[in-house]
């Protein structure tokens, strides 16, 4: 869901036309109702009722194959690093939904129309691999297209939502990552409608399973470059359809330069960061994947990323080698204490509270009156942060106990929080207590 020099959505918005210029012949052929772009005009189709079920209270945790193996993937990859989820304890502190994200199918539907997994790379199928996930206590997450095809042009959803919905819950799937590339827009119909009705139209075939599916939607990724008021709204009904989106450009993939990861990492963060007012608990922007691990990253840019993601209330879901993560990477994605500021009861996206040219500033209110604050150094050389607790939203106190969540550092303030020499690409992450 990017741009260059992340080149998933970007190379499928740059398709949308040419797509688009055979949508009237697909549309106007025979086809099942759920190729239509519009439910309203499609016989058959089922209508969307309500919202989506809240299966997501807090935000989703686990891992995905993308951003490391990208087509790279099979059956032994996938249970691998499952298997070191659970060795590792990461599994335990949440890391527990495993997902496959694209080309983990045949090029073709099976004769009765039925999605069918690539037999070389999972010669045992998907509900073997649903079954392995489950034995380790682990749930089962898949990705599909609400389009033609999928970004790597393996068999999409659309024309079969009722059908690949019921084969996901006999398969015993838990999550469903649902992208947007290859999707026609037909003559008089806009590209926001036909996006809103076939992701209603999955939202809708998933929730007829019976089967409790959590349902990530990549709808606003499609929109960021049409301005605010456009993806601002997409964001609104993606929030009705399922229960997290990924709302803007991809994050690096692991053949990306470090240089390219961080900056990456920088993007994703800012315009998440403007998103706020968009979540709501239950409902989570995502920003995309966690890096941590066999990327080049730095310590310090790798924490930053989690400490941020964590006072985003993000998704925290890693793509990495999970066997091969160095003792500073399990540590950072492993961090209980940042993981509780992610994964807080209140449920609140941090907001920015204070911002110049090399730094952020963030404050989320956090259960028990206490608060997080993320001082953030995106610059280039070491710096002094500081922000008053009435800029950080805290309640009014005579003193705060301050708790560095990195460092287990301790200390106390009067009023105003401060990080001291903050290194480059660093951000210090406490949790407040007022005194």
């Amino acid at each position: 869901m990017s741009r260059s020099p992340v080149p998933r959505t970007g190379r499928t918005l740059a398709g949308l036309t040419a797509v688009a210029a055979c949508a009237a012949g697909l549309l106007a052929a025979p086809a099942p109702a759920s190729a239509a772009p519009d439910p309203a005009r499609a016989p058959g189709a089922a209508q969307a009722t309500g919202t989506y079920p809240n299966l997501a209270p807090r935000p989703p945790m686990g891992w995905n194959d993308w951003s490391y193996y990208m087509c790279r993937i099979d059956e032994k990859t996938v249970l691998d690093n499952a298997r070191a989820l659970v060795r590792t304890g990461l599994a335990d502190k949440g890391y527990r939904t495993v997902t496959v994200d694209d080309c983990w199918m045949s090029k073709a539907r099976g004769s009765r129309g039925e999605l069918v997994a690539d037999p070389q790379k999972f010669p045992h199928g998907m509900a073997y691999l649903g079954r392995q996930l489950h034995r380790m206590g682990l749930k089962f997450g898949i990705y599909e297209d609400v389009g033609t095809l999928t970004c790597e042009k393996y068999p999409g959803s659309l024309g079969h939502f009722p059908q690949d919905a019921r084969q996901f819950a006999q398969w015993k799937v838990d999550y469903v990552k649902a992208d947007g590339c290859n999707v026609p827009v037909a003559a008089g119909h806009t590209k926001e409608e036909t996006y809103r009705d076939l992701y209603r139209q999955m939202s809708q075939a998933l929730r007829d399973t019976g089967r409790p599916i959590t349902f990530s939607v990549s709808a606003p990724a499609y929109f960021q470059y049409d301005g605010d008021s456009v993806w601002h709204r997409v964001i609104g009904w993606s929030a009705e359809v399922g229960n997290l989106w990924r709302e803007g450009r991809d994050v690096a993939l692991q053949q990306h330069s470090p240089a390219a990861k961080w900056s990456s990492i920088l993007y994703n963060f800012r315009y998440n960061a403007k998103l706020a007012d968009l979540q709501k608990p239950g409902r989570w922007n995502d920003p995309d994947f966690l890096l941590a691990g066999d990327t080049g990253l730095t310590r310090e840019e790798i924490q930053s990323q989690m400490s941020l993601w964590a006072v985003m209330a993000a998704p925290l879901i890693s793509s990495t080698d999970i066997a091969r993560l160095s003792p500073q990477a399990r540590e950072v994605l492993g961090n209980k204490k940042v993981i509780a500021v992610d994964q807080d009861a209140l449920g609140v996206q941090g907001r920015v509270v204070q911002q110049d040219g090399g730094s952020t500033v963030l404050a989320k209110p956090l259960k028990n009156r206490d608060g997080a604050i993320a001082l953030f150094n995106s610059g280039d050389t070491a710096r002094t942060l500081s922000v008053t607790a009435a800029a950080a939203g805290l309640p009014d106190a005579g003193s705060y106990r301050l708790h560095d969540l990195v460092t287990g550092r301790r200390t106390h303030s009067d009023g105003t929080i401060v990080a001291p020499d903050v290194p480059p690409h660093s951000t210090v992450l406490y949790r407040v207590t007022p005194g």
